[in-house]
């Protein structure tokens, strides 16, 4: 039995009217777009249509949903379409044969310039793993044709070659890059769905013990003045290392140091008090920049500042003599010594800018500045006695 339709306007408020209660699905047809309409499910879901004709063969466009597009805009898009078929073309049949033709590499591609790019400082890690992980296997590879066997297969060859850790972030990306896609209609489904992450996932809690921090302060002599800067400043001040490679002389003010929300990992402004030792390390820091806008200014791009110290971390802790480091192990390292000196828990997790639940943290940002600054003073103190007398700035 066919379906109930009418030509009607079509307003905003003639739509939300429409009775969604009958038997049937209802077409109701603009009056003035011929081919135009809007389906009326009697589940309630109302979607904009257009019927046309193209090379020979009648079509069916799905336009959008009510009220999430406005009708205007479906009004457009509909104008769009049939101007299109005006020149010969056939607008659905190019975007079926755009979507089979996606392949993952191309998917993976659009992934980092529409997503990963502009929303993650971490963007160039994604690429990083897309290039030696995924694209290797899967570039040619129709996206929507991976399946949830392929994926398995290729993270248990990462952890067969001993790279357990990165089979769990290989995993996590994947998922990231076919939700990406599903967004966007160019996979129906994420075959990540229903797989275990590779490995068990294990908390770090690697901290230097005394003659380690000797070791690597010492160390730091053999390398790059502002290089090495950025170490010394991360363990004296306990922050995290991608905010003190995004240090500027604007956000400092005396004897603080505001990190600005958007370069806050938690997206926290914070304060940090600045220890004499730190004050000293500026002052020479100064010297080396050249007047650049940055703290750590590349030495070899001007204008910029110093991007990753991942590689040189490794370099400095092979010159030490220390196994198993990341350069976050500093920051651990700190929190601990400044809990063995009976430093209370509470003004640690202030010094480390740790997310706060709660309507109180709105208003309790600047209620420990005197806590802090003594904790990291304590620290700076105890950090020069421990490497040796005159070694903080050495």
């Amino acid at each position: 039995m066919p379906k109930p339709s009418r030509k009607i306007k079509l307003t905003h408020r003639g739509i939300a009217s429409l009775a969604t209660d009958g038997p049937w699905l209802t077409d109701y047809w603009d009056d003035t777009i011929p081919g135009f309409g809007v389906r009326v499910h009697h589940s309630g879901r109302k979607a904009y249509f257009l019927r046309y004709t193209a090379q020979g063969k009648r079509r069916r466009m799905n336009l959008g949903t009510y009220p999430a597009l406005p009708l205007a805009q479906a009004r457009n898009k509909a104008k769009e379409v049939l101007g299109r078929i005006a020149t010969g073309g056939d607008p659905q049949v190019q975007r079926q044969a755009d979507r089979a033709a996606e392949t993952f590499g191309e998917l993976a591609a659009e992934y980092l310039e529409r997503h990963a790019k502009p929303k993650k400082r971490s963007w160039k890690e994604d690429e990083r793993i897309i290039g030696a992980e995924l694209l290797p296997t899967w570039r040619n590879r129709k996206a929507k044709k991976i399946s949830r066997r392929e994926i398995s297969d290729l993270l248990d060859g990462i952890v067969e070659r001993g790279a357990p850790i990165m089979a769990n972030r290989t995993k996590a990306l994947i998922s990231k890059i076919f939700n990406f896609g599903m967004a966007r209609d160019i996979v129906e489904f994420n075959p990540c769905h229903g797989i275990p992450m590779p490995a068990k996932a294990q908390q770090r809690d690697r901290v230097l013990d005394e003659d380690e921090i000797r070791r690597f302060w010492r160390a730091l002599d053999g390398f790059e003045p502002i290089l090495a800067e950025t170490f010394k400043l991360r363990l004296l001040t306990a922050q995290r290392g991608a905010e003190v490679l995004r240090m500027r002389w604007e956000q400092i003010a005396g004897d603080w140091w505001t990190i600005p929300a958007e370069v806050a990992k938690n997206g926290l402004a914070h304060r940090v008090p600045l220890s004499p030792q730190v004050q000293a390390l500026l002052s020479e820091l100064r010297e080396l920049t050249g007047g650049s806008v940055w703290v750590f200014a590349s030495p070899r791009k001007p204008g910029a500042p110093l991007k990753t110290v991942t590689r040189a971390a490794q370099r400095i802790a092979r010159a030490a003599r220390i196994e198993n480091f990341t350069s976050h192990d500093l920051r651990r390292t700190a929190a601990s010594q400044m809990a063995s000196m009976r430093i209370p828990r509470l003004v640690i997790s202030k010094v480390l800018n740790h997310a706060e639940s709660g309507i109180t943290a709105v208003y309790d940002r600047h209620s420990y500045d005197a806590e802090k600054r003594e904790a990291l003073e304590q620290w700076g103190a105890r950090l020069e006695e421990i490497v040796g007398a005159g070694g903080s700035n050495g």
